[in-house]
């Protein structure tokens, strides 16, 4: 294994994944339990409770719907899918974007029962806090998708982040070249400062472009970082650069979909040709906006993967077993310790690779990929 950014990386196949979690839930009863979504704002609590015979509670608590729609449309029923098959009682909570109830909602869950935490924090700071009054309660706990800097996670499940931002950066070269710009004019918008998986973004990324900047291949015409992945800050940040650059900007690395959609929004706004746009998250808006030559590419994380990863660890640790054989594949560096992980494999998603990517894993389906205005695209691009 190689060291990277504070990641000794050595990655997992989706398919080991969910033949191990498949294996593991057969092991399980059969009871079965309902949810209740988390909706609004503030300090919403979304919590469902299954059967589970000798198996401790899980709590799973996630951050928000702003930063990504991703945490109710996928991980939430993936996850519920999961302990329901192993048998597991759990508790799904969403905070909705609010520190202090994500705080309350760790201290209820607690108070409920819960043995394990499935954490995805808001910041390391709070999320430390968090891990800090489960480690007093014998309490453990999973970082899951964001690690939580100098925390006390038992475990961290994710992609390789590092590589996420050198996709990102790769695509950005290869649609600017594809698109023949000659010293094009680049602009880069972060995640939030806050999120640890933003910076590893920017690591891997920066190892591509930054190379361009200083060569004088490219000109960097703004880097800025967007507070809490918010999509209008990120559009009134890349309306200032804009303004700034007097609308010459060529091309934009964008940390997820929803920053590339605000960049695509403004493009619009001022009637300005589409240029080069990066993206993660293969979400179904930034799928859509790369059908019609709105955004460049994409990097596709397989969330079903890291959902069935993350529920392998809570259900072992929920019944006092070891982690299935091989799913931990690396350790992660927290700031102050070196963290047990498992590390999954992103991919970079193009028009050319719709079809055996997101469209083969059924991500998404082809009747929403291609509804209304983008059957037409789908069309044309053959899927």
């Amino acid at each position: 294994m190689r060291h990277h950014g504070g990641v000794h990386r050595a990655l997992l196949s989706t398919a080991a994944i969910g033949a191990a979690v498949l294996a593991l839930a057969a092991c399980g009863s059969d009871d079965d339990g309902g949810d209740t979504a988390a909706a609004g704002t503030g300090a919403a609590t979304a919590a469902s409770t299954t059967g589970g015979g000798e198996a401790q509670k899980v709590a799973v608590l996630l951050p928000d719907t702003q930063s990504s729609v991703r945490w109710e449309t996928a991980d939430r029923p993936l996850l519920q899918a999961a302990f329901d098959a192993a048998g597991v009682p759990v508790e799904i909570h969403n905070a909705q974007g609010d520190k202090s109830a994500q705080q309350q909602q760790a201290e209820q869950a607690i108070t409920n029962g819960a043995k394990i935490l499935l954490l995805t924090n808001l910041d390391s700071g709070s999320g430390a806090a968090i891990q800090n009054l489960a480690a007093a309660k014998g309490v453990k706990v999973i970082d899951y998708d964001r690690l939580t800097l100098n925390g006390k996670a038992d475990y961290y499940v994710s992609f390789d982040n590092v590589k996420v931002g050198e996709l990102q950066g790769q695509g950005l070269v290869d649609c600017l070249e594809a698109a023949g710009v000659e010293t094009p004019r680049v602009a880069v918008l972060n995640g939030s400062p806050d999120d640890n998986n933003a910076t590893l973004f920017a690591q891997g990324d920066n190892s591509v472009i930054d190379p361009k900047f200083e060569s004088g291949e490219w000109v960097e015409v703004a880097d800025q970082s967007v507070p809490d992945w918010d999509n209008q800050q990120a559009l009134t940040i890349y309306e200032q650069m804009l303004q700034k650059a007097d609308n010459r900007i060529d091309g934009v690395l964008a940390a997820n979909d929803g920053l590339a959609n605000s960049v695509i929004s403004a493009q619009k706004a001022r009637k300005l040709d589409p240029i080069p746009v990066t993206g993660q998250d293969a979400t179904l808006q930034g799928l859509q906006n790369i059908l019609v030559g709105d955004q460049c590419m994409t990097v596709y994380k397989a969330i079903k993967a890291e959902a069935e990863a993350a529920a392998q660890l809570a259900i072992a640790l929920s019944k006092g077993e070891e982690p299935p054989a091989g799913l931990v594949n690396g350790e992660s560096d927290d700031g102050q310790r070196q963290v047990p992980s498992v590390l999954l494999t992103p991919v970079a998603v193009t028009k050319e690779n719709i079809a055996e990517t997101v469209l083969a894993d059924e991500f998404v389906k082809r009747d929403e990929l291609c509804a209304g205005a983008f059957e037409k695209a789908c069309d044309e691009a053959g899927i």
